[in-house]
């Protein structure tokens, strides 16, 4: 099942910073310095997981709910707390997603600078001589 959300989010990483994601992680990592791709990169982690568990907790639900299925005395007690971890994960993937594109919309990004050749120095500054 797609994860949309993760999926946007990644696009949108990626396009700030013009890399795919593979490198972006291979980046990250080779600093212990905290950046804010690795901060970036661990709320796609977040916003990812939460799709997961979401698409799992539907599941059970669904499998729980199925009108072939018997309803036993914790059948209640199982379908609310599937329904509660579904909430409790839309609300994380929700979050997490919500500020991370706050965090890319405050970014941009800066063209390369352009580059100048250095100017030679002068005749004048190059052939100083003291004279005391």
């Amino acid at each position: 099942m797609p994860h949309p959300v993760a999926d946007q989010l990644a696009e949108r990483i990626e396009s700030l910073y013009g890399r795919p994601r593979v490198d972006l992680e291979a980046h990250s990592a080779t600093t212990d310095q905290p950046t804010m791709l690795a901060a970036l990169l661990g709320s796609l982690s977040a916003v990812e997981l939460a799709e997961k568990n979401i698409e799992f907790q539907r599941e059970r639900l669904l499998q729980l709910a199925d009108p072939g299925r018997g309803i036993g005395p914790a059948t209640p007690g199982h379908l609310l707390d599937c329904s509660r971890r579904i909430a409790e994960s839309v609300a994380i993937r929700d979050t997490q997603a919500r500020h991370a594109n706050a965090v890319i919309r405050s970014l941009h990004r800066v063209p390369a600078p352009a580059v100048t050749p250095a100017a030679p120095a002068s005749a004048t500054t190059a052939s100083v001589v003291r004279t005391r």
